[in-house]
């Protein structure tokens, strides 16, 4: 939640001053009369408001991804049994593999052209135009290579009995 009190909501509040709170919790207001020259008050003005947001941003974060003590339930604190433990393992471990051989079966029903494209836009995030001056060809044939090898899954997947994978 927004601090309205916080130095960083003083400060970016009042454009005419660098405004804090000392240790006494007393607002301090540093005015252009405080400095040597305009020049001088705007690059410390400039900074002041970057560090203030830098530091309501940290605050924030913490507080949005920390949870404390109190606020977790008595089953949240328990600890898995070796044996709980060992077999969610093993649970994971073999869905890897089934997701490694479904690739592998996937991979098998395109082109090493089509495959590889299309792991490179998918996994890899790049775009089409990215593949195409990588790979030195056109767009449009990057685009056809991805859509045949998507087309290519999907009646893989029909095939299966499944649905489209998500």
């Amino acid at each position: 939640m927004f601090d309205r009190k916080s130095d960083y909501a003083l400060n970016k509040k009042d454009t005419t001053a660098i405004v804090y709170i000392d240790a006494d919790k007393h607002i301090i207001r540093l005015t252009r009369e405080d400095f040597a020259s305009e020049e001088e008050f705007q690059n410390w003005k400039t900074w002041s408001d970057a560090d203030y947001h830098d530091t309501e941003k940290r605050n924030h974060f913490q507080d949005n991804h920390t949870v404390s003590m109190e606020e977790l339930g008595a089953n949240s604190i328990s600890v898995h049994g070796v044996d709980a433990m060992l077999e969610a393992e093993h649970d994971r471990l073999e869905k890897m593999q089934h997701d490694a051989d479904l690739v592998r079966q996937i991979k098998s029903k395109m082109s090493e052209t089509q495959f590889r494209r299309l792991w490179m836009f998918h996994v890899g995030g790049m775009t089409m135009r990215e593949i195409a001056k990588e790979e030195g060809v056109s767009f449009q044939c990057v685009h056809k290579s991805i859509a045949a090898a998507e087309k290519k899954i999907f009646v893989f997947f029909k095939k299966q009995g499944d649905k489209r994978p998500e």
